[in-house]
């Protein structure tokens, strides 16, 4: 039972993490800080460590899909991540192709089902 337990959390992971990229794109329209980012794709159900988002966030900016700015006027400086014009369309690509793919995977499981 523990090695089906481990094969199952190893596999969960693996689906998330093919979506991280999409999830953090689907909430970068407008800008925001690395650790709201955190909360608000937890809130979503999709949790992830800030060690996997931020460096994440540093490689999408490299690739030209965000943007980012300093903010230090609060009591601490923050690093604001925004889509850029090149990441917005990346994002509705991304998007379409998962729509596609849900709705292929939803065809198949129903008919699973029958």
């Amino acid at each position: 039972m523990g090695e089906e337990k481990a094969l199952l959390e190893s596999l969960s992971m693996e689906l998330r993490r093919g979506t991280l990229v999409l999830s953090t794109l689907s909430r970068l329209g407008e800008a925001a800080y690395g650790y709201a980012l955190v909360q608000q794709l937890e809130e979503n159900g999709m949790p992830v460590d800030p060690n996997t988002l931020y460096p994440l966030l540093r490689r999408l900016e490299k690739q030209g899909l965000l943007q980012s700015r300093w903010e230090t006027g609060g009591a601490k400086p923050r690093k604001y991540y925004r889509r850029t014009i090149e990441g917005d369309a990346v994002y509705r690509a991304l998007r379409h192709q998962w729509e596609e793919m849900a709705a292929g995977l939803e065809r198949l499981l129903k008919e699973e089902e029958r």
